[in-house]
């Protein structure tokens, strides 16, 4: 079974940088997409970035400018950059990947069990 692992979550003050990971644990045959979702307290879970194995980012207007994701595929790995947070970035952040495990199955959604980020102001 494929899981997520995320990393880099934490206590920041406004104005500072963290930054996540998300690997998943075993080889596996492709991932389509990975992305970060968050969810604060008494909130929906909402994009935050996602990222096609081919390099192409997508963005929730709300972090444009400030975060940055990236991935590597060689390590089936994404990262969230996350620059000038805000107290309003307070969230638990779920690392999402789109997974195909074997050459023979098929894609299914995975997410992280998700990390706390909290920005004081």
């Amino acid at each position: 079974q494929v899981q997520l692992v995320e990393s880099g979550g934490g206590l920041v003050q406004a104005g500072g940088s963290l930054r996540l990971s998300c690997a998943a644990s075993e080889s596996i045959f492709s991932i389509n997409v990975m992305g970060w979702y968050r969810q604060a307290p008494g909130k929906q879970r909402e994009l935050v970035a996602t990222i096609t194995s081919g390099g192409r980012p997508n963005y929730a207007d709300s972090v444009k400018g400030r975060f940055t994701i990236s991935g590597d595929n060689a390590k089936n790995t994404v990262y969230l950059q996350m620059n000038s947070l805000k107290p309003e970035d307070t969230a638990v952040y779920y690392c999402n990947a789109d997974i195909q495990e074997f050459r023979w199955s098929m894609r299914r959604s995975h997410w992280g069990q998700g990390t706390q980020v909290t920005v004081s102001s």
